[in-house]
């Protein structure tokens, strides 16, 4: 077996994927049990046509970095490592972590000036909702929204469950305004919820002590650092701040951080039961998204952080990464729109989607670095966007020598993966448009291998070749060696190159009926 058919064994993978979606038509509602929720439509058609979200980690944590050494790493999760002194609560080296060091340094040992410092600290005096809003639809994204709890226990929301909230704590409902303003410019919004590590994420916090037991409510009823097992009080809580948001926001997609597969199955599934319910009582399809065991396929979208399947998947699916770190950092190194947009190519390619991370400056302005990154996307999805958005996988998913060694959570932090123009990922758009992107400028003729005469993945002829966003005539030849295109003279954008294939279909002759033919 060459090379070539190992890889169409591999691509005809995704010919089986499951996107024949209707909208919702359930007349009865469901019930908290695994049966009655996999009756649901699990993936709506406008997910699956949308292929790029963007959500914001921003929030008290945002600002606990303001003045940290840029030529050091500090952890994301804040809350947390604040807490490993290398002594009350150990860490590998037997020292003080980098969070420690700079939270003494900046409020105090953490033990007298704890995260409820941090919260104190919040200022967002420069949020816009519209300048977001406007800039996320700017970079081709069609579904946007805020982290609306991250493991830290608070609420960027106006929320009357919880009292550590953005408006008490700020003076804001960035929710509210969110809301407004990506539904105006034709958005669908998102919500993601991090709040079931919460138990874990205070751990250390209780194992240093000294926490006023009015502040439970923050930070977790005191349990132990290797606890695995929430208690009745964090379940109630947990539950609470979720269905507040849910009935208040009407989110079009809930989207979970890990662990929440740690928390009991009867809680996962009142939630189910409870949010798809909403969306039929709204008239609109709703999404979940989760990680690791939480739930399954059949009932909700899984969700890689950070990687990727290496080959197509059956059921669409979610990769949540950022370009960056998730949080802000002082002097932040971004990835270039350059890598995203391969990556973002990649996944759709695959049956996937991008939730990509916009991480905001602790006042709520976004970086001009990543209005730049998201700038520079969009201008790309103009020209390109008819090969992504609506489009499904195609019979072989690509070619090309640059492929993930393993799929999985993470693989990008793995590895730094350059795709070259031989490199090739391709997209559907019906049974008679195809699309071939290719992943980065042609310095040569451009030969897919794939649709070589010789091999059955294309068994119809093609009738026409385009560059997308290019007036040019393409010149192009079908052999025994692929699809080969001529290297055009210009290229209209400076990233990947989308070639449209139009193709004259596949019919097959139907004898039944006509006499003629079945004479001898």
């Amino acid at each position: 077996m060459n090379n070539i058919t190992k890889l169409i064994g591999l691509g005809c993978l995704g010919i089986c994927f499951a996107t024949s979606y209707t909208g919702s038509a359930q007349e009865k509602s469901f019930e908290p049990t695994w049966e009655s929720v996999a009756e649901v439509n699990p993936i709506p058609e406008w997910f699956l046509d949308a292929k790029l979200g963007i959500y914001a980690h921003w929030g008290p944590v945002s600002g606990a970095f303001e003045g940290a050494d840029p030529n050091k790493h500090f952890g994301g999760w804040h809350g947390k490592l604040m807490y490993e002194d290398g002594k009350v609560v150990k860490t590998k080296s037997g020292k003080p972590s980098n969070n420690y060091i700079h939270h003494k340094k900046k409020y105090g040992k953490p033990h007298k000036k704890g995260y409820i410092e941090i919260i104190e600290d919040f200022s967002p005096t420069a949020f816009d909702a519209e300048e977001w809003a406007e800039l996320f639809k700017e970079s081709g994204a069609k579904f946007a929204g805020p982290v609306a709890m991250h493991h830290d226990n608070f609420a960027m929301w106006d929320s009357k469950a919880t009292r550590w909230n953005s408006m008490n704590y700020g003076g804001i409902d960035p929710s509210a305004a969110l809301k407004k303003a990506i539904s105006a410019k034709g958005m669908r919004f998102i919500g993601s919820f991090h709040h079931a590590f919460t138990w874990k994420y205070f751990a250390p916090a209780h194992a240093h002590g000294n926490i006023n037991p009015k502040d439970y409510d923050l930070y977790t009823n005191p349990h132990s650092i290797d606890s695995e097992t929430v208690d009745a009080a964090f379940l109630k809580q947990w539950w609470a701040v979720l269905k507040e948001y849910i009935d208040v926001y009407q989110p079009d997609i809930i989207w979970f951080d890990w662990w929440l597969e740690n928390l009991p199955e009867e809680d996962r599934l009142k939630f189910l039961a409870y949010y798809y319910n909403k969306g039929l009582e709204w008239g609109k399809d709703v999404a979940v998204c989760y990680k690791e065991t939480t739930f399954n396929e059949d009932v909700a979208i899984k969700d890689y952080e950070r990687g990727r399947p290496n080959q197509p998947k059956a059921n669409a699916w979610l990769t949540d990464t950022s370009p960056g770190a998730w949080f802000y950092r002082p002097g932040a190194q971004f990835k270039t729109p350059n890598e995203l947009i391969d990556i973002l190519v990649d996944i759709v390619a695959k049956n996937g989607l991008m939730l990509l991370n916009v991480p905001p400056n602790p006042d709520g302005s976004i970086p001009q670095e990543m209005k730049d990154l998201l700038i520079n996307m969009g201008g790309w999805l103009k020209v390109n966007g008819e090969a992504i958005y609506g489009t499904r996988p195609w019979t072989v998913f690509g070619e090309g020598p640059t492929r993930l060694p393993e799929g999985g959570h993470k693989v990008e932090e793995k590895l730094t993966i350059a795709y070259k123009q031989d490199d090739i990922r391709y997209t559907k758009k019906s049974d008679k448009e195809f699309y071939a992107i290719v992943l980065d400028a042609p310095t040569k003729d451009i030969t897919l291998k794939t649709l070589s005469t010789d091999i059955g993945a294309l068994n119809s002829a093609i009738l026409k070749v385009e560059l997308l966003g290019s007036n040019e005539e393409v010149q192009w030849e079908r052999n025994a060696k692929g699809l080969v295109i001529k290297k055009p003279n210009t290229l209209p954008t400076e990233y990947a190159h989308a070639f449209k294939i139009t193709l004259e279909g596949y019919t097959e002759n139907d004898i039944g009926g006509n006499e003629d033919a079945h004479k001898d």
